[in-house]
């Protein structure tokens, strides 16, 4: 059961702002103010706004600390409270999984600009500690003095995804009564984008960054790389009855797949995805015609789009043609190991709301991407059963299933 959402997003720094611009279909895009970006070809990003990492931690705590954990920490704190009174109050058994796809990398790059400036014993004490990926979930484990199960584990874009998955698991087999779990990421550094640029997935529209993000449009050109984080409370069926807790949703079932194909590209057919697919819904017994929404990987490159829809035709057959599909990166960009995290919020609000979130920018379908991807403005709908795609580098697939209360 999920009984509460914590979100940290290019849309806003809780759960109702980001949800508000999420349905109004707000950009979270600009220009980037983390480092200057003079000399690269790509100069706009998905950055989140106005968030003080001292006043949620301290001066001496925030420093110490990097971003992506504050960001998983504010996520979590917003998460229980969401939650109601009670939801921690055995705090051995409760667990954190938090995972990143990239951990401390602007910390990375500050403390290797000040070794090579001004020499090693000026490299902070704090910096090893504060960067690896692991340090979000132990730093919320930390925050709420929770002394459960704590993990995290790296599946690129498919991070978050895997989180709720693998707190499912840990709840069903007894090892906890509730999990906290999401994704969190924040790495716009200069060197990321360097890099990302010479691979080339990245959108190129400078001049106009609340339209650079276009999943399944014809004119897209790449990715927006962004950050934040979501968190979740799961927690057993049992637990959340005995202290009367309002109930978003289920994570009913997923699955994992690996394309096995190449470093950065899916595997064209999407044959691999529509396995997770397929297996996600034979987990929990679900027909594809009792879905009522997909929330979509689309990323607005041109290789994933097609894939994607490609895997969905493959997974629904006939009924891929009925079910409506969108992709939140068109709004917030890509929030890398909070971007499966962030499509599960969107499927639980949609599911409480009925109402789904358009893929803005979707304005001259590419052929190849024919499903029904709500384009522009958001729909009315009734959704009890929805479905969240998440793919990463490296070919990985995490694809879960979420039922309404």
């Amino acid at each position: 059961m999920i009984t509460g959402i914590g979100a940290v997003t290019p849309l806003g720094l809780d759960v109702p702002d980001t949800w508000r611009g999420l349905v109004e279909g707000a950009s979270g895009v600009g220009p980037i103010t983390h480092f200057d970006p003079d000399g690269l070809p790509v100069r706009i990003a998905a950055e989140v706004k106005g968030f003080d990492p001292e006043q949620l931690l301290g001066t001496k705590r925030a420093r110490r600390s990097a971003r992506f954990s504050q960001l998983a920490v504010a996520a979590a704190r917003e998460a229980v409270n969401d939650s109601g009174p009670g939801a921690l109050a055995d705090r051995e058994r409760v667990g954190v999984i938090v995972n990143s796809a990239i951990g401390g990398l602007p910390e990375t790059q500050g403390s290797v600009e000040t070794l090579l400036s001004h020499g090693p014993r000026t490299v902070s004490a704090y910096w090893v500690p504060s960067m690896i990926p692991n340090m979000a979930a132990c730093e919320v484990a930390i925050d709420l003095g929770l002394h459960g199960p704590v993990s995290a584990s790296a599946l690129a874009c498919a991070s978050g995804n895997a989180a709720l998955l693998e707190a499912r698991r840990l709840i069903m087999g007894g090892e906890a009564d509730v999990v906290i779990a999401g994704g969190a990421d924040a790495s716009i550094t200069r060197v990321m984008f360097a890099g990302l640029g010479n691979i080339g997935p990245l959108a190129e529209r400078n001049d106009e960054p609340e339209r650079a993000s276009r999943p399944f449009d014809a004119d897209r050109d790449g990715f927006v790389f962004g950050e934040g984080a979501v968190a979740f409370v799961i927690e057993s069926a049992r637990h959340a009855a005995a202290r009367g807790a309002r109930v978003y949703g289920t994570v009913a079932g997923g699955a994992l797949t690996a394309d096995a194909f190449h470093l950065v590209a899916p595997e064209p057919s999407g044959q691999h995805a529509a396995r997770a697919i397929a297996l996600a819904l034979d987990s929990t017994e679900i027909e594809p015609e009792e879905v009522d929404y997909i929330c979509a990987h689309g990323t607005g490159t041109r290789a994933n789009d097609v894939a994607e829809t490609r895997a969905i035709h493959a997974a629904f057959g006939e009924a891929a043609e009925q079910v409506p599909v969108s992709s939140p990166k068109s709004m917030t960009g890509h929030l890398i190991a909070a971007a499966g995290a962030l499509s599960a919020l969107v499927c639980l609000l949609a599911m409480r709301d009925g109402v789904l979130p358009p893929t803005t920018n979707l304005e001259r379908a590419d052929p190849e991407c024919d499903l029904d991807y709500i384009p522009l403005t958001a729909r009315r709908a009734t959704v009890r059963t929805a479905l969240v795609n998440a793919f990463g580098f490296g070919g990985h697939n995490c694809v879960l299933v979420l039922r309404a209360p």
